[in-house]
């Protein structure tokens, strides 16, 4: 009985082992594919401009149609800054400091990542759903047998997309919501209006708005990437595309908060060994 115990623990270790190693080679795996594809792009990104006929729509779909909600999600969660932190600080009576705490706020964290979530969301996932319908009916194949380079065709003008326009809905998203953060609390909590832009000039700075621009392009990078990964790698039928489209945007939305973290802890330890007592020659 003991030996037979013991082969069923042995056998239940087995297979945890191989469970947990299948799990980790194929991520390793994806990784390695992902870099491939990544460094794939990249080369024929300096090697060959891509044509203004396929860019031009591409950067419209990112840039133009994604203003609307980028604008109206900035403008609401200035509010929403607003309203959760307006009496903590008013128990500190130190209300007139909100100017400073929600535009820093703003432009350092949530501007950036809320644009890159909300791209993601919008496009990103309709990016890899379209590319994974072409993968599926066989078109990019098709590209490939008429001596198009898929990559080149289909992914650099919407890598291109990706960086370049994100910086732009970060700004957007940012100035919605210093707007809507101001509306709320001069017009409906009463704040000075002279204190609270007094005190925003004097804490928030073009470093600010810089380190979040500078996320920003990390965000759009790894977005591209990742979405037009997913397309491209799409399993067969619908259910693989919508898995594609699913995988693409948790992804993105995992790097997103990932890169946020790294970014912040490098951009801050460069700012500290810029200006060591902490005031910004900006």
């Amino acid at each position: 009985m003991e030996a037979n115990r013991s082969g069923r623990l042995r056998d239940s270790l087995y297979d945890w082992v191989g469970d947990w190693g299948g799990v980790t080679i194929d991520a390793f795996s994806a990784i390695g594919d992902m870099a491939l594809f990544a460094w794939s792009t990249l080369y024929w990104l300096v090697s060959r401009r891509p044509r203004r006929g396929t860019l031009l729509p591409i950067l419209y779909q990112v840039g133009v149609l994604s203003l609307p909600v980028v604008a109206l999600t900035g403008t609401f969660i200035g509010m929403v800054l607003a309203v959760q932190s307006f009496f903590q600080f008013q128990q500190l009576r130190m209300e007139t400091r909100l100017g400073a705490v929600i535009n820093m706020t703003l432009a350092r964290e949530l501007g950036p990542v809320l644009a890159a979530t909300m791209l993601a969301g919008r496009v990103g996932s309709a990016m890899a759903a379209e590319l994974g319908t072409m993968r599926v009916t066989e078109q990019i194949d098709a590209l490939s047998s008429m001596g198009t380079n898929p990559v080149h065709y289909l992914v650099v003008p919407r890598f291109l997309a990706f960086v370049l326009l994100i910086p732009a809905l970060t700004v957007m998203a940012v100035f919605m919501g210093v707007v809507g953060g101001y509306f709320y609390s001069v017009m409906i909590l009463g704040i000075d209006k002279h204190h609270y832009l007094y005190n925003t000039r004097e804490f928030v700075g073009s470093w600010d708005l810089f380190y979040g621009l500078a996320k920003s392009v990390f965000f759009g990078i790894a977005m591209a990437i990742v979405s037009c990964y997913q397309g491209f790698n799409c399993t067969a039928g619908a259910e693989g595309v919508g898995k594609a489209a699913t995988a693409a945007f948790v992804h993105s939305f995992v790097l997103i908060l990932l890169l946020d973290l790294m970014l912040g802890i490098s951009l801050d330890a460069i700012y500290f060994a810029l200006w060591p007592e902490g005031s910004s020659l900006f």
